[in-house]
């Protein structure tokens, strides 16, 4: 056997499934996003905060996959093993974006149609390595770190989490990491309540302010989800899928809170759903079984298109936004069309995951080391 192979652990298949109900929510979120005025009025309206569960998910699958293996993986092969499984799919959400950049010309991007190809390319190649590009290459005109892929700023987080975690934070005690999650905790609360849009949406660009909102983000759901993954001790939840699917999609879902009067009451509502219901979730789902023939496929089904649904599907989407408000479309006329974009981007996740994904980590787990990548 080779010296840093792993035998495979099983899956969470519940908490893979709940990861792509939230992800098809991402999609859905950000097709009604076209039609927002502001934060007050998005439909979906917490939408966003699938962020943060996607962040404790992570850090709770950190902490079971790898938290004791340590004395049998190195640091280069655990890097290894998360560039294998997260970057193939970055590269692809990147040159899917390149490919519909110039199809979002408009009102809405007038820079668009004079940003010379090299340009695009240079971005496009710069975003393969995911690092931030500068102001002066923001090609699109929303100051994002990514701007032929918005929602890969997340993924820049992701591996700050994965950095932080192998160099130092695998090695603290569980009662340290406690101090630093609930510290985490009083920074995430005091963004939410204090900030001047009521929520934590942002993290996206390379800005003082939303830097702050990034690491405010990332640094307690994800490392609430390793302590979470330290200490569980699983009970058994009958119909765990379903109770954490309607629970996910309330949170989700739920209107703006407070108005434009009371933004703070919004923001509690952001930091309270962060703090204790995504975690409460997380342990719900890892706590039940699924054995219905039906909800075995669907939960593998909507875990294998999760991730490569989320990091391809907003460059349509960017397409979606500019049609609807050159053309000052109402929801009542473009839900079709909205809900086709829904649907292409679903089939199309399938098939990068199918075709490419797969087969590339599969590539990459054989010659890198010597093990077919499972997580």
């Amino acid at each position: 056997m080779h010296p840093n192979s792993l035998q495979a652990k099983p899956h969470y298949l519940i908490l893979d499934g709940l990861r792509g109900v939230a992800a098809v929510w991402v999609v859905a979120f950000h097709l009604f996003e076209a039609h927002a005025t502001s934060h007050l009025d998005l439909i979906l309206n917490h939408g966003y905060l699938a962020v943060d569960f996607f962040f404790v998910l992570s850090g709770f699958v950190i902490g079971y996959a790898y938290d004791d293996r340590w004395n049998k993986m190195s640091l280069q092969n655990f890097f290894k093993r998360r560039l294998i499984r997260l970057h193939p799919m970055i590269v692809m959400g990147m040159t899917v974006g390149a490919i519909c950049f110039y199809f979002q010309a408009g009102q809405e991007w007038q820079r668009i149609a004079d940003v010379p190809s090299w340009k695009m390319l240079l971005v496009m190649l710069i975003g393969y390595t995911l690092i931030p590009v500068p102001k002066s290459m923001d090609i699109r005109g929303w100051n994002e770190m990514h701007p032929l892929n918005g929602p890969a700023w997340t993924l820049f987080f992701e591996y700050i989490a994965n950095i932080l975690y192998a160099l130092f934070i695998r090695k603290f005690s569980n009662k340290v990491l406690g101090v630093l999650v609930v510290i985490a905790a009083a920074f995430l609360l005091h963004l939410a309540v204090t900030g001047s849009e009521g929520d934590v949406i942002g993290g996206w660009s390379l800005e003082a302010t939303q830097l702050r909102i990034g690491f405010t983000r990332l640094i307690y759901p994800f490392f609430a989800g390793l302590l979470l993954s330290r200490l569980m001790k699983p009970t058994r939840i009958k119909n765990a899928f379903l109770l954490c699917s309607v629970l996910i999609l309330i949170v989700l879902s739920m209107p703006r809170i407070g108005g434009s009067e009371h933004l703070w009451m919004n923001g509690l509502y952001d930091a309270l759903s962060i703090i204790f219901l995504f975690p409460l979730i997380v342990y719900l789902g890892a706590s039940g079984e699924v054995k219905q023939k039906f909800a075995l496929k669907l939960c593998k089904f909507l875990g294998d298109i999760s991730y490569p649904l989320y990091i391809t599907h907003y460059p349509l989407i960017y397409i979606y936004i500019a049609w609807v408000r050159d053309n000052d479309i109402p929801l009542d006329e473009a839900w079709p069309v909205g809900l086709l974009v829904l649907f292409v981007c679903i089939v199309l996740s399938y098939a990068y995951l199918k075709l490419y994904d797969e087969p590339v980590r599969k590539w990459l787990g054989k010659h890198l080391i010597s093990i077919d990548i499972k997580k």
